[in-house]
């Protein structure tokens, strides 16, 4: 994954993520609720503007927090957003992506969210063993999927829209197949005053197919107890 993909629409993001994350927040924290702060660190894997990284830690207190994010526009996001925090020195913001981090000896939990299918099968074949190799006895792995689950085109989708001040900030985007198990995803982003364009971006990235069975099957061969794949979310244990 390029550094760049997600510069152009880095002032949109976070306004655009906050309404479907209430409850993807909800079931994150239900399965951190249990997890041991003193058993290693908490990694989380392409955290983009912090959405989750607030739960993780708000939810595991006093543990140590490892967020890895390629994007530096989404790190200067999340910084910005999360630097002001009173437990902000938990919190560490790697400067690259789940396939590049240099991983914990020790980890308390993996979070990775909204952010698989930019693993190559490559990849995720050497990520999950070595990340189960450092979880402790118990620790939960928290990933999703997204569609499409299938190498299929994707029209483009009705804007969602969020409204800060007089402005509103729209996004939508589609997708074409580009193989088997891949697509490439055209995002379009406008700003707008009533009916008047004030700004626009677009944004486009490669993106590996994988359903939540299939991610929850790739977990299992890396020696992970699967324990749910609900709405889309596999949590898995060491």
């Amino acid at each position: 994954m390029s550094y760049h993909e997600y510069d152009p629409s880095a002032p949109y993001l976070h306004l655009l993520s906050v309404p479907v994350w209430g409850p993807l927040r909800e079931r994150l924290a239900a399965v951190l609720a249990g997890v041991d702060p003193a058993a290693g660190t908490v990694l989380e894997l392409g955290p983009g503007s912090g959405l989750g990284t607030e739960v993780v830690l708000d939810t595991v207190p006093d543990a140590p927090v490892l967020a890895a994010e390629p994007s530096a526009a989404l790190r200067a996001v999340l910084l910005a957003r999360l630097s002001g925090r009173p437990d902000a020195a938990r919190l560490s913001v790697y400067p690259g992506g789940a396939a590049a981090v240099p991983l914990p000896d020790r980890i308390a939990a993996v979070v990775g969210l909204h952010m698989v299918g930019h693993l190559a099968p490559g990849q995720r074949a050497r990520l999950w063993p070595a990340l189960a190799a450092r979880l402790a006895p118990g620790a939960p792995v928290v990933l999703n999927v997204q569609p499409p689950d299938t190498a299929v085109a994707v029209p483009e989708f009705p804007p969602m829209s969020v409204t800060v001040g007089r402005f509103t900030y729209q996004g939508t985007g589609s997708a074409e197949p580009t193989g088997p198990d891949s697509v490439h995803w055209r995002m379009r982003y406008a700003t707008l005053d009533g009916d008047t364009v004030l700004d626009e971006a677009r944004a486009e990235y490669d993106w590996w197919i994988l359903s939540a069975a299939g991610l929850a099957a790739e977990l299992a061969a890396a020696g992970l107890a699967v324990e749910s794949t609900e709405q889309d979310v596999v949590v898995a244990r060491r």
